[in-house]
């Protein structure tokens, strides 16, 4: 998850979902309710450790803290001197999860279908519109940090690239790199907000519309392959630490006239990604042998 949220596109609730975690996930999240804060407050540490389930939260997110810190520079490279490979990689790790994914829906009924052709278009969508300019005040920041957040665990839409399209990515990175403690802390807020109140919807959802809900979370997957297509032109740029990198591009078609020398390897990349998902799902569902 923590080397998937380093890639603006790539969603580290994508990764959650694929390994089978993405529900217990949710439902750890949600359970920072007021009787989590009754049993800190009380100091019954136990209780309270087993109602959030935190030996899994402390796994997941250590897992994310080194494999941002481990893994960011590394990736940040091979995306700037490989973007087709890497991005290939991750199109054909996400097409095939998304078919994963929707095999947990039990029945395909019409509202379901719906569903899934919702959240295609939502994510296309949202991963086409141009980012806007937004105003810098302290309720738009906390704002941003809440969807930002969200799309952390919402499989198919990065929490880097909500950022971007509300105009706040630049501003996110200034307030890290500069220590800026009340924008930080504006941000850390809403995002823990965001964070803990989707979650709980989620999971609400979960319950009672299971299976519309995975359709959705699959559609969302799909829908964000507009993103993450390896091929790609840059309409426009902006300038982030004194860095041109790109704002808004279009897909394009390989370029196999001019020599693309990278097609090859992006579809091998592709199948990398795809026959990935393929073994973790073999393993995961591998049966267990009697004793």
């Amino acid at each position: 998850m923590g080397a998937a949220d380093v890639i603006p596109g790539v969603s580290g609730g994508t990764i959650a979902f694929i390994t089978g975690i993405y529900e217990e996930l949710i439902h750890s999240i949600k359970s920072f309710d007021l009787q989590a804060i009754k049993l800190f407050f009380t100091g019954k540490w136990r209780s309270f450790w087993k109602h959030i389930n935190g030996t899994f939260l402390v796994a997941v997110f250590g897992g994310i803290f080194i494999s941002v810190v481990s893994l960011a520079r590394l990736l940040e490279y091979l995306l700037h001197e490989y973007p087709v490979l890497i991005w290939s990689f991750f199109f054909g790790l996400i097409l095939v999860s998304s078919y994963v994914v929707a095999r947990k829906v039990k029945n395909w009924d019409y509202p379901v279908l719906v569903a899934l052709v919702t959240g295609i278009g939502a994510a296309f969508y949202v991963t086409s519109v141009t980012p806007a300019q937004t105003p810098d005040e302290a309720w738009f920041i906390i704002l941003s940090g809440a969807l930002g957040s969200c799309a952390m665990i919402l499989p198919g839409i990065s929490g880097s690239f909500i950022l971007l399209l509300l105009g706040k990515y630049e501003f996110a990175l200034e307030a890290v790199n500069n220590v800026d403690v009340t924008d930080l802390l504006l941000l850390g807020a809403g995002a823990v907000i965001g964070l803990i109140s989707f979650a709980k919807l989620l999971s609400w959802l979960f319950v009672k519309y299971h299976n519309i809900t995975i359709a959705v979370l699959s559609g969302f997957m799909i829908g964000s392959l507009n993103k993450i297509w390896p091929w790609k032109e840059t309409v426009e740029t902006i300038v982030i630490n004194d860095e041109i990198k790109p704002l808004l591009e279009k897909n394009i078609l390989p370029q196999l006239s001019n020599g693309d020398h990278h097609f090859w390897g992006g579809i091998l990349f592709m199948l990398i990604g795809a026959g990935l998902i393929v073994l973790v799902e073999l393993v995961l569902n591998k049966p267990k042998s009697a004793d």
